[in-house]
C-alpha cells in the first residue's frame, strides 16, 4: 500500500476494491467511484465540494489506515458508508446516522424543497405532523422550507427519537421541531394539521 499517497490514490483504489467485491449501492450512490469518493472525503472530514485540486494532496500515515479501515469494513461487513462515516445527505442538509435510524433515500426530499406545490398553499402551512421520522430528516427539512410553521415529528423508537433530536439542535431547530414518542396516531395530541407526511420504513426489522 505504499504507493497509495494522494487522496486520488484512495478514491481510485477504493472504487476498484468495491467493483471487485460487487457491493449492492444505494444508500445515496449508485456506484463504486462515487461511493469511494464519497467515503473517503467524509472519512478524512473533507466536504465534498472541494475543489479538485485538493484530491492531489498527500495523505498522512494516520488517515491513510483510517481510510483503509473503513473501506475494509465496507467490504467485508457490508456496512452503509453513512453508517461508517456517520453522516447523510438529504434535500442538501447533512445528518447524523447511526445503526438506529434507516440512512435518508427519499424522494420526498424534492417535495420538500417545492414546498409541495401544486398541492399546498405554502403560505397556508402554519402546522406540520411527520410520522415515523427515524433521523429526523423530513422533518428538519420541513422546518427549512416553511420556516413559520410548527413540525411534530414522532417515532415508535426510543432510540431513533435520540438521533432526530441529535438532528434537530445541529440544525437550531429544536425549537421549532417537536420531537414526542408515538405510535402513528396513538399518542399524538389531539389536533389539526396543515401537512401530514410520512415515509414509513419499507424493510423488514
Amino acid at each position: 500500500m505504499t504507493n497509495l499517497t494522494t487522496v486520488r490514490d484512495l478514491i481510485r483504489w477504493a472504487a476498484s476494491q468495491f467493483e471487485a467485491a460487487g457491493l449492492y449501492y444505494g444508500h445515496g450512490t449508485d456506484n463504486a467511484f462515487d461511493e469511494a469518493m464519497y467515503l473517503v472525503l467524509q472519512g478524512i472530514h473533507l466536504d465534498p465540494s472541494i475543489p479538485d485540486t485538493y484530491l492531489d494532496a498527500c495523505l498522512t500515515e494516520v488517515e491513510k489506515r483510517q481510510l483503509l479501515t473503513l473501506i475494509e469494513r465496507r467490504i467485508e461487513e457490508n456496512i452503509p458508508v453513512a453508517y461508517l462515516v456517520q453522516q447523510a445527505w438529504f434535500a442538501g442538509l447533512a445528518f447524523y446516522v447511526d445503526a438506529r435510524v434507516l440512512v435518508p433515500r427519499s424522494s420526498i426530499a424534492e417535495l420538500i424543497e417545492q414546498q409541495f406545490e401544486p398541492w399546498v398553499d405554502p403560505s397556508e402551512v402554519n402546522t406540520i405532523l411527520e410520522i415515523g421520522t427515524g433521523s429526523g430528516c423530513i422533518a428538519i427539512a420541513c422546518a427549512y422550507a416553511f420556516p413559520h410553521a410548527s413540525v411534530l415529528a414522532t417515532d415508535v423508537a426510543l432510540p431513533a427519537l435520540e438521533v432526530a433530536n441529535k438532528n434537530a439542535k445541529h440544525h437550531g431547530v429544536e425549537n421549532q421541531v417537536s420531537l414526542i414518542h408515538a405510535n402513528v396516531f396513538n399518542g399524538v395530541p389531539a389536533g389539526k394539521f396543515d401537512l401530514i407526511i410520512s415515509n414509513p420504513p419499507y424493510v423488514p426489522e
